[in-house]
Parts: structure tokens; C-alpha cells; sequence
């Protein structure tokens, strides 16, 4: 039996420290969106808060349960978490397992997990897409007259999104969980039949 290359060491190491990315990135502040009405009257400005939110990936997931978006809730919680958690366990029993041809099967079970993983990615370019919205500012100025004199009013709404800490963790776990899948599966190695 032939033992572990070192692609399949760093590949289990780049694994582990996926894992060390993947629950602070499902937990942390992922983006942060604010919305705000302002309105000028002639030099004075008032300022009012209409939306604050900070999401997270399990947040998001929690606020579209008690709203009952069932499916889009289940959705996000399937391909950002119980897939990456079950790669992540086959791996790790693929790295332990010493029968050469039942790693290549874990592996290439991965492997196919894998491509249904890509949905952790597209979740996070749908949170991008939605919330890309960046000092988009709305404004609309009305004229009164009160009392003879004419007064200019102008009410906008002024909408900022940022990125948070969440948002770096889970990248760099889906990156890290792609190479060291990728260097794992790569150092396949198949034990020669020794014939009698």
C-alpha cells in the first residue's frame, strides 16, 4: 500500500483551514445595507434612517424562515452549509482511509459534490447582484408657498451597501476548499495489482 503524497497532506491541510473560514463566513456580518431619507429645507437638513440591516448567511437564512420563504431558505442553507459540511467530512474520511481504491471513490464523490458546491459561489454573487446598490441616491425637490414666501424642499433617499467581514471568510473558505479538494483528487494513486 502506497502511502499519502504531499499533495494529499497539503491538500487535507488546505481543507482544515477551509473549515477554519467556513464558520465565521456563514456567521459574520456578510454585507451591510443601509437606506436613509434626507430633506432640505432651505439650509437646514434632517436625516432619517429607514432601513439598517446586517446579513449574514445564516441570518438571511433565519429571516426567510420566519418570513416562511421556505424554499429559498432551505435553498440557501443546502448549498452554503450542509454541502460544504459534508464535503468536508468525506474528505476528511478519504484522507484517512488507507484502501487506495475506496479514497478514489470518496474523492470522486467529492468531486461531484463539488460542482453542486459552485451554488455556495453563486449564493454569494446573488447577495452581490441584489445588494450592489451602492450610493444609489434618489431626489426630488417641490416648491410651496406658505404665507407669500416660496420654499424649496428637497427629499432624497440615499442607499449604501457594504461588504462585511463574513464576506472575505466565506470567499477564502471556497477558494481554500476548491484547491485543496483539487490537490487531494489530483494525487489519486492507485495501488498496483499484484498478480499470483
Amino acid at each position: 500500500m502506497r502511502s499519502k503524497t504531499k499533495r494529499q497532506h497539503f491538500g487535507f491541510l488546505l481543507n482544515m483551514l477551509a473549515l477554519g473560514f467556513f464558520f465565521p463566513g456563514i456567521f459574520i456580518t456578510m454585507f451591510e445595507f443601509d437606506m436613509e431619507m434626507m430633506v432640505l429645507l432651505s439650509n437646514s437638513e434632517l436625516t432619517a434612517p429607514l432601513v439598517g440591516k446586517e446579513l449574514s448567511i445564516m441570518a438571511t437564512v433565519d429571516t426567510l424562515w420566519q418570513e416562511q420563504r421556505f424554499f429559498v431558505a432551505i435553498l440557501i442553507f443546502a448549498f452554503s452549509v450542509c454541502i460544504p459540511l459534508i464535503k468536508l467530512v468525506m474528505v476528511t474520511i478519504a484522507y484517512f482511509i488507507h484502501e487506495q481504491q475506496l479514497r478514489a471513490k470518496l474523492l470522486n464523490v467529492v468531486n461531484a459534490i463539488g460542482k453542486w458546491s459552485m451554488a455556495d459561489v453563486f449564493v454569494v454573487a446573488i447577495f452581490l447582484a441584489v445588494l450592489s446598490t451602492n450610493h444609489a441616491e434618489t431626489s426630488t425637490v417641490k416648491e410651496f408657498s406658505v404665507f407669500g414666501f416660496q420654499l424649496a424642499v428637497e427629499i432624497s433617499s440615499q442607499t449604501i451597501s457594504q461588504l462585511g467581514n463574513g464576506f472575505y471568510f466565506f470567499t477564502s473558505y471556497c477558494l481554500l476548499s476548491i484547491a485543496g479538494t483539487q490537490l487531494m483528487s489530483a494525487s489519486k494513486v492507485t495501488e498496483p495489482v499484484l498478480k499470483r
